[in-house]
């Protein structure tokens, strides 16, 4: 049997969909998550998403859609973890190319689902985001999830959407949507995370991140992203729902404005007369700055001190946890230093590693 995950904004929903893989089908069946090439700049430095003419050494799955395996790398200067998860992770990766907007992007899923005829076909969105109207103020990055929620309206095959950790992106307060959340379908454990074995270690997505840390027990409010926007780490939080796809597309005005697009640019367009802004002319205005930007230098002794006044800062707005990206950006360090500064901190604090979180101490602990 071959089971379909479509990752709705790519990113984390990627990691999120190998859980649920694991969490509701276990051991036996490995789904083919079909997904976007879209990393945040610390991975890709390069604004927007990734298509297949990015990638070398990429396999046809069919006409349109291309198995990303473990020994395809991205062309330089582009990154993407979509390679490591392929060689880490015992799914099959489809590369979802929204180049040719919606009606590429359905293309696709026709095409893949015609060649797999899956026993099931399941839409994920970590944070609840796809369920966005596109005028809320805290909303940051509607457009990959409206471009997969308008394809998956018009295939000939039932989806189901699926909702996990609602409001862990930080972009959506989960009072705003609960009513469209229906039946539970999965509550994620500690053993769904263990089956990621070490991913959640290297892939920098703070929204799964939190979705496994809340998996294992971890309660609290964690700080996310350059803004510091704090999240509440719940009971809710490492729940999945089920949600209606036709009320979501009534709901989604990105999605429905979308439905007929044959570009990428389209698509952008109607984002910005939806939402007001294109998250893509985000990522190249900070592209841009970040060019700019030269690394500091990752002195021990600086990091540490500047890290006991952030904690201080922090835990006097309630704060409890937050994720090595808040950190890095908080104490103005580069996304390519994420990693070296993530291992420091673990060395001389490990106590404090809440996995994949980290924990909020006073130094006089």
């Amino acid at each position: 049997m071959t089971r379909l995950i479509v990752a709705a904004g790519g990113g984390g929903d990627t990691v999120a969909a190998a859980m649920l893989d694991a969490g509701l089908y276990g051991e036996e069946d490995r789904a083919v998550i079909l997904t976007y090439a879209w990393d945040r700049l610390l991975i890709d430095p390069v604004p927007g998403p990734r298509g297949a003419d990015n990638f070398a050494g990429l396999l046809p799955m069919t006409p349109a859609v291309r198995q990303v395996p473990a020994e395809a790398r991205p062309v330089a200067p582009a990154g993407s973890t979509l390679p490591r998860l392929a060689a880490e992770l015992p799914h099959t990766f489809a590369l979802l190319d929204p180049h040719h907007g919606v009606e590429g992007v359905t293309r696709q899923l026709e095409e893949l689902i015609s060649h797999l005829s899956p026993t099931s076909i399941d839409l994920l969105d970590v944070g609840g985001d796809i369920l966005a109207r596109g005028d809320e103020p805290t909303l940051k990055s509607p457009l990959a999830d409206a471009l997969t929620l308008a394809a998956c309206c018009q295939v000939n095959a039932p989806v189901r959407l699926l909702v996990a950790g609602p409001g862990l992106d930080g972009e959506l307060p989960p009072d705003d949507f609960r009513d469209l959340l229906g039946p539970l379908i999965h509550t994620f454990t500690a053993a769904d995370v263990d089956r990621l074995g070490t991913v959640l270690d290297w892939h920098p997505s703070e929204a799964t991140g939190m979705l496994a840390a809340t998996a294992r027990g971890v309660r609290g409010t964690c700080e996310i992203r350059d803004a510091g926007l704090p999240v509440h780490l719940t009971d809710e939080s490492p729940t999945v729902h089920e949600v209606d796809l036709d009320d979501a597309v009534s709901r989604n005005q990105l999605a429905r404005a979308i439905m007929t697009t044959e570009t990428l640019d389209e698509v952008e367009a109607h984002s910005r007369e939806v939402c007001g802004y294109s998250e893509i002319d985000y990522e190249r205005n900070k592209a841009t700055w970040l060019k700019d930007q030269p690394p500091a230098d990752l002195n021990p002794d600086t990091v540490l001190a500047q890290l006991e006044v952030f904690e201080a800062e922090a835990t006097g707005r309630g704060v409890t946890h937050t994720t090595f990206r808040r950190i890095t950006e908080a104490l103005n360090y580069s996304g390519t230093q994420r990693e070296s500064l993530r291992e420091l901190l673990i060395r001389n604090h490990p106590e404090q590693y809440e996995a994949p979180l980290w924990r909020m101490a006073n130094r006089a602990e």
